[in-house]
């Protein structure tokens, strides 16, 4: 396995008029990563879903307008994706889309594309209160891994990367990297992503990558306010940083955040830390507790 250039994008949520002009921002922001060495893009959950507005033909659309333009516009989206990875050259992360399946559920599911165009997906497990109760969106499968030419790498949509369970798994099934694509409207909501993620790095000692949309959309109902910064979370040991940060942009900004990433160093920590937290967490079982006595 090699050393990673992994480009992570605050992505700028703007007001493209067609998907062909929303293919050409991709294009635009992918030839700059591509610039800058990059060789796997990551962009944010439900990226695309600035198209909404647009798409209803009508403004403003409501939530489960936008929502339905986008569902019948997925194939056409998804094959926007798939171009633009071809043309820059890149694997690419291009956020989730939501999707009908043949059941007729709706699910927020997240393509990873090979520089030919080939695709695999990662469904989102855990649906938020807002995908639930307001956009009637459902749970997809469980976690995967994905086999690169650095070694097998996991998504965790969003909400997942709060639950430890969800990246254990794919930690579990050989995932060094775990890629967080995320879509959240008020810091809490970020925080609550950014703190899972150096979590689930410190515990799994893994690197895991978050990338945000970002900026203010008065004309969209379901990407209307976006809060935060794309970042690398490493394990907090020797050989890293002290607060376990290794890479950040500026919070807000739209903006491509660059790391490079060595598996080699997730593999000898894990093998000779201070501490062994992959090692040990299988060790961490417990049965049911019971109330202490006090004498």
């Amino acid at each position: 396995m090699t050393t990673l250039r992994l480009a992570l994008h605050q992505y700028p949520v703007e007001r493209p008029e067609s998907i062909a002009a929303w293919a050409a921002k991709l294009d635009r922001w992918l030839a700059e990563a591509r610039a800058n060495g990059a060789e796997l893009a990551v962009m944010p959950e439900y990226a695309c879903v600035e198209l909404g507005s647009a798409l209803s033909g009508l403004s403003p659309a409501s939530e489960a307008e936008e929502l339905a333009a986008m569902v019948a516009a997925a194939p056409e989206i998804l094959a926007a994706m798939r171009g633009a990875a071809q043309r820059a050259g890149l694997w690419l992360l291009p956020g989730s889309l939501p999707m009908r399946d043949e059941d007729g559920a709706i699910r927020n599911r997240a393509p990873l594309i090979t520089p030919e165009g080939r695709l695999a997906f990662q469904d989102k497990h855990a649906m938020t209160r807002f995908e639930t109760e307001r956009w009637g969106v459902s749970a997809g499968a469980g976690p995967r891994v994905f086999d690169t030419p650095w070694g097998r790498i996991g998504v965790s949509i969003c909400y997942d990367s709060e639950f430890p369970k969800h990246v254990r798994a794919q930690v579990e099934a050989g995932a060094w990297l775990v890629l967080v694509p995320t879509c959240t409207d008020t810091l809490h909501g970020f925080n609550r992503v950014r703190f899972s993620a150096a979590a689930r790095a410190l515990e799994n000692q893994c690197f895991v990558a978050v990338s945000p949309t970002v900026g203010d959309a008065p004309w969209s109902a379901a990407l209307d306010q976006n809060r935060g910064t794309a970042a690398v979370y490493g394990p907090i040991d020797r050989g890293f940083p002290e607060d376990g940060v290794i890479a950040e942009g500026t919070a807000d900004q739209g903006q491509w955040v660059y790391a490079d990433l060595d598996p080699a160093r997730i593999e000898a920590v894990r093998r000779d830390g201070a501490v062994l937290n992959h090692r040990d967490w299988p060790r961490q079982s417990f049965p049911r507790p019971l109330p202490a006595a006090f004498a």
